[in-house]
């Protein structure tokens, strides 16, 4: 199984979206605020770490953003690094996204 090909889980309950690889899941946390979609934390089980999934999860979770018109707050560092190393989803970032990050 190619792993760009897995599809992407809304887990409404635990809001969470998921992949499962196997029997692992790697999942980013987020919470929804009208049009807002909040990235807080992203985890890949140890079993899957090196391979590639946390990329591949952000990624389709910007694809899921996108497609249902939410504007997204990076507040994981994983998906503030990936931002930075992709600018082509800069676009979906809020205008406003800065005043939810803690500031170092």
């Amino acid at each position: 199984m190619k792993l760009e090909e897995l599809t992407l889980n809304n887990n409404l309950e635990l809001h969470r979206l998921e992949l499962q690889v196997d029997e692992n899941i790697a999942f980013i946390e987020y919470k929804i605020s009208h049009d807002l979609l909040f990235l807080i934390h992203t985890e890949v089980p140890a079993s899957l770490q090196g391979k590639g999934i946390a990329g591949i999860i952000v990624r389709k979770a910007l694809e899921y953003a996108k497609e249902n018109n939410y504007k997204i707050v990076p507040i994981c560092s994983f998906v503030q690094s990936y931002l930075e190393k992709h600018q082509e989803w800069r676009e979906l970032v809020a205008p406003n996204a800065e005043r939810f990050l803690h500031k170092k």
